[in-house]
């Protein structure tokens, strides 16, 4: 029985209790016709107990889901042993945290959209380090370095063999944000100028000329999963990332995206932009 079950655990566990519940099957029937416990199922839908790949496909068979690529991203995560470079934080750091770090890992895109801070898989170790130690209550300096680590440490998804695609859109505000000083400010600038040259990466700017737009006023951070299905949605907020999945939100943010994208400079224009703000300094 897993005591700490990890945002991947409780998301396969939440898509196959949505299987049962699309059946219309309670877990006391389910588990009937499964011939496994009611609390065995339980714990399973709750990600407090592993499932074999071979379970899964047999839920999902009874579950009558047809849905063949939902069902096989599901046996991959029910597959899934490998423990990840972030479990070295789970007594350090919130466990929220930790999950994020897994999202990005396993995620097939990222989408981000930003007003005021530099996305953090971009983020130099000087900005970052700024970001923390401006957080209320203020942090001791030992817990802000482990959380510039562990933000450095994330972005090896975009240096790794295989990168996850990105696509991020940072308002004006972000880039003529002075965090830290000149100095760091002109080094952060220059390592998205550099980022944006990738040809895994897009980086597009919302100039203040664009004016009001719907999703301006808040962090936005998509991950796509194998499956839309399995898409997250995170939103960081001042007390830790909050993850989202319901499929009206997912859609919700995926339009919000949509809409910054068109609102947005084109790459090309957006390296124009930001390398004229880091002159300027």
């Amino acid at each position: 029985m897993r005591t700490n079950p990890t945002g991947r655990h409780l998301r396969l566990g939440a898509e196959l209790r949505k299987l049962r519940e699309r059946a219309g099957l309670s877990s006391t029937r389910a588990s009937q016709l499964l011939g496994v416990k009611q609390n065995q199922m339980s714990n399973v839908e709750a990600g407090r107990a592993g499932v074999s790949p071979e379970r899964v496909r047999t839920w999902a068979c009874q579950y009558d889901c047809g849905d063949k690529a939902l069902v096989d991203a599901l046996v991959g995560m029910a597959a899934e042993r490998v423990r990840g470079w972030w479990e070295e934080y789970r007594e350090i750091l919130p466990a929220a945290l930790l999950d994020l770090a897994e999202l990005e890992a396993n995620s097939m895109r990222l989408r981000s959209a930003v007003t005021v801070h530099i996305p953090g898989l971009f983020q130099t170790t000087e900005y970052a380090r700024e970001v923390f130690r401006q957080g209320v209550p203020q942090l001791p300096p030992p817990d802000v370095e482990h959380r510039v680590s562990f933000r450095i440490k994330r972005q090896a998804v975009v240096f790794q063999e295989s990168p996850v695609p990105q696509q991020v859109i940072v308002h004006e505000a972000a880039l003529r944000m002075r965090l830290g000083g000149r100095d760091v400010t002109r080094a952060q600038l220059q390592h998205l100028l550099d980022m944006n040259e990738r040809e895994h990466i897009a980086i597009r700017v919302i100039p203040f000329d664009t004016g009001v737009l719907a999703g301006s006023g808040q962090s936005i951070y998509y991950s796509e999963g194998p499956v839309p299905q399995l898409d997250t949605v995170n939103l960081d907020q001042s007390h830790g990332p909050v993850f989202l999945d319901a499929e009206a939100q997912l859609h919700k943010y995926r339009v919000l995206l949509d809409r910054m994208e068109i609102a947005s400079l084109t790459p090309a224009k957006s390296q124009d932009f930001i390398h004229s703000i880091a002159h300027d300094l």
